[in-house]
């Protein structure tokens, strides 16, 4: 008998059960998480400043994960002749951080408190936006982690400080970022054209260690370029925002900027981040999938999370 043991249990096809992310068994007690990953939706998007929608994300982006879960031993590429994801990686889903309708400071109190406890149980963190401010929260659940350096996948620098009055909404969270003392600097990728935020907020990033490069930029200097900018031997935390794509492959999202990346660009990017260094946190976020009515934005941020998981892994297994 083969060992991807297809001939074994369920057959489980994708379009039956409950869409939990990938298929993976659901934990509701955060107290008792036991996995090497566990994923967590922040369906929160009252910090968005134009289309919102971003609250259906989590639910989008799990919908579309059970494409990929077929099979009970992992997915084998046969460009890398590697197996990724199989049965020694547990991965669970937690379900969605509480949220309270018009209460930002509630609703990311909630989602910080779900990031810790899977910090607690030694689990990667996987957070599904919701949109970019829940980045915030997340980032605040790191404070007794040790020193971390984020990765941006982003259209718009999201650097802004306070705007009438808003210090945490979607423009915001690489400011509050950067502020942390245990944030050693920010590599934020993919950021072009019209931004949420105004020159004095590029200054103030380059001054407190934001290294900022656009689509264009990225392409002409290539992947192995790019990874050179990132500190050698920096734990990071990777954020990904899905208009750091092209809207022509990622449609479904509030804010879409053109000239953004393609796939493969971008998976290249993530392939090296995981073979030099350790990955300590990912959140994807601003899937709107109302904007969509293929479905291709939520299939492609389910592919991306899932290679990227498969590709950090792998890499852990060879250290």
């Amino acid at each position: 008998m083969m060992a991807h043991g297809y001939e074994q249990g369920r057959l489980n096809l994708p379009f039956v059960g409950i869409s939990t992310f990938g298929k993976r068994p659901y934990v509701e007690d955060w107290s008792a998480i036991e996995a090497e990953v566990a994923v967590l939706g922040a369906p929160f998007d009252f910090g968005t400043q134009f289309r919102a929608g971003a609250r259906f994300g989590p639910r989008a982006i799990r919908e579309a994960s059970t494409l990929f879960s077929f099979g009970h031993a992992g997915a084998y590429d046969h460009e890398d002749d590697a197996t990724y994801l199989g049965p020694e990686v547990r991965i669970v889903d937690i379900g969605d951080a509480d949220i309270v309708h018009t209460d930002t400071e509630a609703s990311h109190a909630n989602i910080e408190t779900g990031v810790r406890a899977i910090l607690k149980a030694g689990a990667l963190p996987v957070v599904l936006g919701g949109d970019h401010s829940v980045n915030i929260p997340c980032i605040r659940a790191f404070d007794d982690q040790g020193p971390i350096h984020i990765l941006q996948i982003d259209a718009h620098l999201d650097f802004v400080d306070v705007r009438h009055g808003v210090r945490h909404g979607h423009g915001n969270p690489m400011r509050r970022a950067a502020e942390k003392e245990y944030v050693s600097g920010i590599t934020a990728l993919g950021i072009r054209n019209v931004s949420s935020t105004a020159k004095e907020g590029y200054e103030a990033a380059r001054r407190m260690g934001d290294d900022f490069l656009s689509v264009r930029q990225v392409r002409k200097l290539g992947t192995e370029a790019v990874l050179a900018r990132i500190p050698k031997g920096a734990r990071l935390y990777v954020t990904i925002d899905i208009d750091g794509f092209c809207p022509s492959i990622a449609p479904g999202t509030g804010t879409p900027s053109h000239g953004g990346f393609l796939y493969y660009e971008v998976l290249e990017i993530l392939q090296g981040v995981a073979r030099e260094h350790e990955v300590v946190g990912i959140d994807l976020v601003e899937v709107a999938p109302d904007y969509d009515p293929t479905g291709s934005t939520g299939i492609l941020a389910a592919q991306v999370l899932l290679n990227f998981l498969g590709f950090i892994f792998h890499a852990r297994g060879r250290r």
